[in-house]
């Protein structure tokens, strides 16, 4: 069975490697996989989409609209923008802190993500929503957002990565030395996820 997984967020966020780590751990179950970025103006800020699809047989590695199973969201407006991509009782797990674009940041406005994600609730069924913020600063590290997210990502179930399989690809693609702080922020979104539905 095929599974297809886009993940969105700014540049900065880490959402390039949680989609190369979910790749990994999909192709261990020896299962094929496709990726793809759409980075366009990915310098800090910009916005960053990665399509992940996974299974028996996959011929493109972009997802057609109304086709993901999981939404993987950094960002609430970014979920937003993506929302499209989400098939009928699809998943959406986002991290509630917002990143103010650099277009806002320069008019002065006050985006703070709080009607993107009035808008989620209004509009996914399975929405599991948790605060980023929070979970990399018991982490240790405003780095691992992507890390806790794919934590969040295994123990939803919906891509048939287990929470063992996602910490084995951290462990083969994370430097030694970032290793125990990335497990922590795996197992802080595992359980964030837990408390989140």
């Amino acid at each position: 069975m095929n599974k297809s997984c886009l993940l969105c967020g700014v540049g900065g966020q880490g959402v390039v490697l949680a989609s190369k780590l979910i790749a990994f751990a999909a192709m261990e179950q020896r299962k094929f996989v496709r990726t793809t970025e759409t980075i366009g103006m990915a310098q800090r800020g910009g916005s960053v989409v990665s399509h992940v699809r996974m299974g028996e047989e996959v011929h493109s590695p972009l997802i057609p609209m109304k086709s993901a199973d999981l939404l993987l969201a950094f960002e609430p407006a970014e979920a937003v923008r993506c929302l499209p991509y989400l098939k009928e009782n699809g998943t959406v797990i986002v991290s509630s802190k917002a990143v103010k674009p650099v277009t806002d940041t320069l008019s002065g406005s006050s985006y703070e993500g709080v009607e993107m994600l009035k808008y989620l609730k209004e509009h996914v069924k399975n929405l599991a929503i948790f605060d980023g913020e929070e979970i990399c600063r018991q982490a240790g590290s405003a780095k691992v957002l992507n890390v806790a997210l794919l934590g969040a990502a295994a123990a939803s179930g919906v891509l048939g990565i287990s929470i063992e399989e996602m910490e084995q690809a951290v462990s083969s693609n994370v430097k030694e030395k970032f290793l125990e702080l990335n497990k922590k922020a795996l197992e802080l979104g595992k359980e964030a996820f837990e408390q989140a539905k």
